[in-house]
């Protein structure tokens, strides 16, 4: 690889039976934007957060993702998402909750069992204070 060549973005591709139910998840749950749509394919984007949402069932039949996705504001986040859609929230993760490792986090689940794991970190400044 050049020296000079950047990697900027890691787009995952999700397969749905029905990409209405990705939609739902994606664009009504977080606030992705539709940035493309072709056939069977739909393009999600916000921030720096892009994914393929594909719909095709005999792939969807398969092993259901769980997709990190790490945030500045996990608390304004989590309030967005539950103002709007508490229904998304994972039953086992469904509030900001610190984590042995580390970070704090908060679940999505869609009803095909895509997870989304809302992440953030502590700043370094906070983690060398221990606050």
């Amino acid at each position: 690889m050049s020296a000079g060549a950047v990697l900027t973005t890691l787009v995952p591709t999700v397969f749905y039976a029905d990409v209405a139910v990705g939609l739902d998840l994606f664009v009504d749950g977080l606030g992705l934007a539709v940035v493309h749509r072709d056939g069977d394919l739909v393009v999600v984007a916000r921030d720096g957060v892009k994914l393929n949402l594909v719909e095709d069932a005999e792939l969807a039949s398969g092993e259901r993702p769980e997709l990190g996705v790490e945030t500045d504001d996990l608390d304004a986040v989590y309030a967005d998402v539950a103002a709007r859609r508490p229904d998304l929230l994972h039953p086992n993760l469904d509030r900001p909750t610190l984590r042995e490792w580390g970070a704090r986090e908060v679940a999505l689940l869609d009803v095909t069992t895509v997870c989304v794991v809302l992440r953030e970190w502590p700043s370094p400044e906070s983690a060398v204070s221990g606050r």
